[in-house]
């Protein structure tokens, strides 16, 4: 759950329905692999959240955040698809080289 849903009214209600959560953080971006229970608890679907983390002209931060939500009957065509589109890049683009490790800069140095 993220800290947005506790500054809205009845937020932390929403809490219900969040049955585990895998943040992966890699570089500006979070993703967030979030697995929910549909309302009456008896089913299960997966929403994946791009969160990006971006500066405002007065120097607040803001995030931007993309959402998929993706239900059980999907999960196998999704990951084929997926798995298809790495490899398609890892071996056919990038011809198996090395992927480049993201190295973080100082914060001052980002440009947003």
């Amino acid at each position: 759950m993220y800290s947005e849903d506790y500054e809205r009214p009845h937020g932390q209600e929403r809490n219900s329905d969040d049955v585990y959560s895998k943040p992966v953080r890699a570089g500006k971006r979070t993703y967030f692999f979030d697995v929910k229970s549909t309302k009456g608890n008896n089913d299960y679907y997966l929403t994946i959240t791009e969160s990006k983390r971006r500066q405002e002209r007065d120097g607040s931060f803001t995030y931007d955040k993309h959402k998929i939500f993706l239900y059980k009957e999907d999960f196998e065509k999704f990951q084929e698809g997926l798995q298809e589109a790495v490899r398609y890049i890892m071996h056919d683009l990038l011809h198996d080289e090395p992927i480049r490790q993201y190295t973080p800069r100082e914060e001052n140095s980002e440009e947003f």
